[in-house]
């Protein structure tokens, strides 16, 4: 299972805990609109960020601080974007990414370097040979002015599905097969880490994901799924619960590592479990990492999303689930013994 690829390239690294806690359908928009470019113009006076879609399309533009962000959400869009675009720092931008959000509602997410004002926000008709345009220009402003626009202008906010109260899982017979939940980290807006050749996270480990499962299915013996089986992006919270409404007893976290270094093969695999005398330092690195993944989404996070999240962390950690986690852990560790570097 250890991954072995040239120079460059992404090793594959799982982050596994074993849950007594699964996907969501492919979206197909209908003719959606295409996007296949971007830029950034302007000075930290006045910062124009443009892209070019095949269509106009209706859009919502916002503000989110902490860290400062344009969020753009709009109906399905296929990003047919040039490789590496996004990375270029100008005026008030730092860099800018995009993707599939929820099923039928894409994001751009703009990184901006301070507080800053929206100053205007349209989509121009195409003409001629020139194609629709998302036009949003940004000028600086103080940290005052900011909060208190932002507070005017309260971005909508998705539906509490019951925070805090575990879901139900499904009720299953004595002698049904065990649930095994696949969870490709990253998705959608949230690329993961990303190779210099442009290579993404979130697309190398679902495509592990879906061979893992395809492999799985072949046995016979499991029910599989997977928390997303297309590029879209999934909150931690809704990552956990799709897997406890499926009843799973075995929650797989798959993500990958990049290595920059020039060598001519990146091999093995790192697994994680959570301790039952996981510290409060450990659960908030971990909430820390996954807060992170959601604010390059471009969701709001909530003043106690550290506990929150830290809270779910540990909750995981309780002491049947950490000893099936430990011997399922051990048994993957045997299995990639020939190639895998272990760490005591």
């Amino acid at each position: 299972m250890a991954a072995t690829a040239p120079a460059g390239a992404i090793a594959f690294a799982l982050m596994v805990v074993s849950v007594g806690l699964l996907g969501f359908a492919a979206y197909a928009g209908s003719n959606p609109a295409v996007a296949n470019d971007a830029r950034v113009a302007g000075d930290r006076e006045r910062t124009r960020f443009i892209a070019d879609l095949s269509k106009k399309v209706d859009v919502h533009v916002f503000s989110l601080g902490n860290p400062y962000r344009v969020i753009v959400d709009a109906p399905d869009v296929n990003f047919q974007m040039p490789d590496g675009i996004g990375k270029e720092k100008r005026g008030l931008v730092t860099a800018y990414r995009y993707g599939l959000f929820a099923p039928g509602k894409s994001r751009i997410v703009i990184d901006v370097s301070g507080p800053f004002l929206i100053d205007k926000a349209f989509v121009l008709e195409p003409r001629d040979d020139q194609p629709a345009r998302l036009v949003i220009d940004l000028v600086p402003t103080d940290e005052k002015t900011f909060l208190a626009k932002l507070k005017e202008a309260k971005p909508p906010q998705a539906q509490d599905g019951g925070a805090g109260v575990p879901p139900q899982a499904a009720s299953r017979p004595p002698d049904a097969k065990p649930v095994v939940v696949l969870d490709p980290g990253h998705g959608g807006v949230d690329p993961g880490t990303s190779s210099a050749s442009g290579i993404t996270e979130k697309d190398v480990v679902l495509a592990f994901a879906k061979t893992l499962k395809a492999k799985l299915d072949a046995v016979g013996r499991y029910e599989v799924y997977l928390t997303r089986d297309y590029d879209t992006f999934l909150p931690l919270r809704e990552r956990v619960e799709f897997a406890q409404k499926k009843g799973a007893g075995l929650f797989l976290s798959i993500h990958a590592d990049y290595f920059p270094k020039q060598t001519d093969k990146a091999t093995g695999a790192t697994v994680y479990t959570l301790s039952e005398q996981a510290s409060d330092e450990e659960a908030r690195e971990l909430a820390t990492k996954e807060n992170f993944s959601d604010a390059l989404a471009g969701v709001e996070l909530p003043g106690d999303s550290d506990e929150v999240v830290a809270n779910i962390l540990i909750d995981l950690a309780q002491r049947e689930t950490q000893n099936r986690s430990v011997v399922f852990a051990r048994s993957i560790v045997g299995e990639l013994a020939g190639s895998l570097h272990t760490k005591r």
